[in-house]
């Protein structure tokens, strides 16, 4: 064949990548990987191990160690050992370290591609050119924190101990995510990596070491679920961050609920991608087959679920059949394959039987009409059109190279479309009018929104979702804070509660009694009576009675939530206008500041100078949320590519809160302010034994012009009403500051829709310093913060 040939057809010869040197490699290690704990090679108990197996050829590449419970707890203790000195050796020699290991990944760049290729499936143009590039982009992007770590940081410390598992889908991209900035901060790792892609990350262990790093820095455990089980339940692992399937992500959550470590999760998605009647077709297309075809459709944030304009529906879809068509599949190391092999049968079963239920409820089958190989694990890439959205293939996630496309008519639906998921992760928005895109893009309840773009990624940059898509944020500031804790609740101290006092009658003779008054609870803007009619007694600590308060119920709760989910226009509020209203919330307490101040006095026993204190700092907490609202904003971010992401921080919707007994008036306003500061509103159950500064307090709301719905207080049984809040699954957060056993439930409870959660797992918080108790130490958590990317040029 001649080139005049080749340039008539268009055609493709194979051109395969050299695998020597991974097969040298891999021979090197014939007779089986071991798991690499405190710098050593420590094998598998009894000798157990499993295959490795290449999803390409059906070919074991490797024996892999599988770790157990002994394992786990060897590597726990050399992170542990190794934990203290790493965090000395200071910011600087941290960030000399993790250059080191961004010029070793450059050096050993087409090893690590060539071996996760052969090991994942994926094509070497992904490993090569998108993968292992992004790994070294991460280490020399947190090589900078570490080096500003004392000044940007000052108030944090590193968490200590992160147990980390990744998932198959990115093996090495996933491993420089988690231990790249974990390492920068000053943690030290144990990580698990997936059990059917295990190899790149002991290959990178070894880079490591070559490199470098202190022994018990890093350390691989292998092995199955239960390995991952086994790290989830260690007792001396301060944090878990995981990536990978929802349904796991909740027995991680539940798994740790009251342990006091802190939980990161990245699950899964259903992510819309939307094309709108003026968006430049083509290039919309060439988007798909990146959203959807890339990696083999095995990506979290995968555009599985196409929404395209009716009004240029066929013309699209006849255009992405079209393209389809050219589409190539075949084996990952031939540098002309657009799809390698999906990563093992049992995924490849899935894939095919979710495609089957889908053309059995009603939609139409379009698969690229492309050979495959007749060996491994191979899928065509498939085009499901004339989806309904309550169609099982609309709703799961199937995590291949399958497509679902519905239709829409106008903007408001696309986004009601979009938002139809239980996921929130990423989506895609098309237009060339760049004001509907972007008033598009704060609408949609997902963590991450490309313009006009598909599956960009940065280490300056977060990535993260919400809903059943998990919580928490990967690069950018936000993924370095996942990695710190603040200083000032490191000294906290066990909360003492004590005994509840005994009602005494107070003898009234023949005086004129007080007129009786008891307060009621605060919902949707109104005073109401809870629904049970009960009420429970307020008595001082010496037992005088003090008044009454209703005692909500389950049913209180639901109406308390479904206000706050109809005051949704708060969330839309400038942030002008919310600090304008924490202003006036801060006058007219100011103004009854003598009548707080008795009531508190009253309620507590607290000298009348102290209460008055207390009024005051609540005060000053409300004016410091007013200056907050309009000055913790978002940033500009500029990746490596034409364009910018906008991080924007927004609020995060229905918050419960549970307050404590202490400070009945400033922990309440200290954790209600931040909230609603930032858009969210709330519904918050007062200090269980001083309620009535709480309900005093929705005087002053009523007289500040603050929305209905807004703010909801429900008095009661703090545990009871903290367990409804915790199962509602129209709550998106919860604040529990009560008991350990409070704490503990709330966060195994949350697990229905994997709520954000923020507990002080029993511990007692000084709410007159402003160190432990206002500002950035809680407006991270009253926020999301979603990153909009917008390339631009031509």
């Amino acid at each position: 064949m001649n080139v005049a040939r080749y340039f008539d057809e268009m055609s493709y010869a194979p051109a395969p990548e050299s695998d020597s040197e991974a097969r040298a490699w891999l021979k090197r290690h014939a007779e089986g990987f071991h798991h690499v704990i405190g710098g050593a090679l420590v094998p598998p108990t009894d000798g157990a191990r499993f295959d490795s197996v290449a999803p390409a050829t059906g070919e074991v590449l490797a024996r892999i160690a599988q770790g157990d419970a002994a394992t786990v707890a060897a590597a726990v203790a050399a992170a542990r050992k190794a934990q203290a000195p790493w965090f000395k050796l200071g910011g600087h020699g941290r960030a000399r370290h993790l250059y080191a290991l961004a010029r070793a990944v450059q050096r050993h760049a087409r090893l690590l591609a060539v071996v996760e290729a052969l090991d994942n499936g994926k094509p070497i143009r992904e490993t090569r050119d998108i993968d292992v590039p992004l790994v070294a982009r991460h280490f020399y992007h947190h090589a900078g924190w570490a080096q500003l770590q004392e000044r940007e940081f000052p108030d944090h410390g590193p968490v200590g101990v992160i147990g980390q598992i990744i998932p198959w889908n990115f093996p090495l991209l996933m491993l420089a995510w988690k231990i790249a900035p974990a390492l920068a901060l000053g943690n030290t790792v144990v990580l698990k990596p997936a059990e059917f892609t295990s190899l790149t990350a002991l290959l990178f262990a070894e880079i490591a070491a070559d490199a470098g790093l202190p022994p018990g820095v890093l350390n691989i455990v292998t092995g199955d679920g239960a390995t991952g089980a086994a790290l989830v339940a260690h007792p001396d692992v301060d944090k878990i961050a995981f990536t990978g399937s929802t349904e796991v992500g909740r027995m991680i959550r539940a798994a740790t609920a009251g342990s006091g470590k802190s939980l990161t999760l990245e699950l899964g998605g259903k992510s819309p991608f939307i094309v709108f009647d003026d968006a430049d077709l083509d290039g919309a297309v060439e988007g798909v087959v990146d959203a959807i075809w890339f990696n083999q459709g095995q990506v979290c944030c995968a555009g599985s679920r196409l929404l395209v304009q009716e009004s240029v529906a066929p013309v699209f879809l006849d255009k992405l059949k079209r393209r389809m068509a050219t589409l190539r599949v075949g084996h990952p190391l031939d540098k002309t394959m657009d799809l390698g092999a999906i990563v093992a049968p049992v995924q490849l079963e899935r894939i095919q039987r979710l495609v089957a239920i889908g053309v059995a409820e009603g939609a139409a089958l379009h698969q690229a009409d492309v050979e495959l190989p007749q060996t491994g694990c191979f899928y065509p890439p498939t085009l499901l059109s004339g989806v309904q959205p309550s169609a099982t293939v609309a709703c799961e996630e199937i995590f291949g190279p399958v497509v679902v496309s519905m239709t829409f008519r106008t903007p408001d639906e696309a986004v009601a479309l979009a938002n139809n998921s239980r996921y929130g992760l990423a989506a895609s928005v098309w237009s060339e009018t760049i004001g509907l895109a972007l008033d598009i893009a704060p609408k949609l309840q997902v963590g991450v929104v490309w313009i006009n773009a598909t599956n960009l990624f940065d280490a300056a940059v977060g990535f993260g979702g919400c809903r059943e898509s998990g919580f928490g944020r990967e690069g950018g500031r936000e993924g370095v804070l996942e990695y710190l804790k603040p200083k000032a609740w490191a000294g906290r101290k066990p909360r003492v509660v004590a005994a509840p006092p005994t009602a005494r009658r107070v003898e009234q003779r023949f005086a004129t009694p007080a007129l009786d008054r008891t307060a009621k609870l605060f919902i949707g803007g109104k005073q109401a009576r809870p629904d049970g009619n009960h009420s429970r007694p307020v008595l001082s600590p010496k037992g005088v009675p003090l008044g009454e308060v209703g005692e909500g119920n389950r049913k209180d709760i639901r109406n308390a939530v479904a206000a706050a989910r109809a005051a949704d226009g708060w969330s839309r509020a400038t942030a002008h206008n919310r600090a304008q209203i924490l202003y006036y919330l801060a006058e007219n307490l100011s103004a009854r500041a003598d009548e707080f101040a008795a009531r508190i006095a009253a309620m507590t026993d607290a000298p009348p100078a102290k209460a008055l204190a207390e009024v005051e700092a609540a005060v000053a907490r409300l004016f410091s949320y007013g200056a907050w609202a309009d000055k913790y904003e978002g940033v500009v971010h500029t990746p490596p590519l034409r364009g910018v992401a906008l991080a924007l921080n927004e609020p995060i919707g229905v918050v419960g809160i549970v307050c404590p007994d202490e400070a009945p008036l400033l922990a309440f306003i200290s954790l209600v302010a931040p909230a609603i500061a930032m858009g969210n509103r709330v519904v918050v159950t007062p200090s269980e034994r001083h309620p009535l500064a709480a309900t005093d307090f929705y005087q002053v709301m009523e007289t500040s012009d603050l929305p209905a719905g807004v703010v909801n207080i429900v008095t009661g049984a703090s545990a009871d009403l903290a367990k409804t809040l915790a199962e509602h699954d129209d709550v998106d957060a919860l604040w529990v500051f009560n008991s350990a056993e409070v704490s503990a439930m709330a966060e195994r409870l949350s697990v229905g829709n994997l709520k954000r959660t923020l507990v002080d797992n029993g511990l007692l918080t000084d709410w007159h310093d402003p160190a432990a108790a206002e500002g950035r130490i809680f407006l991270p958590h009253a926020v999301q913060v979603k990153n909009v990317w917008i390339p631009y040029g031509e």
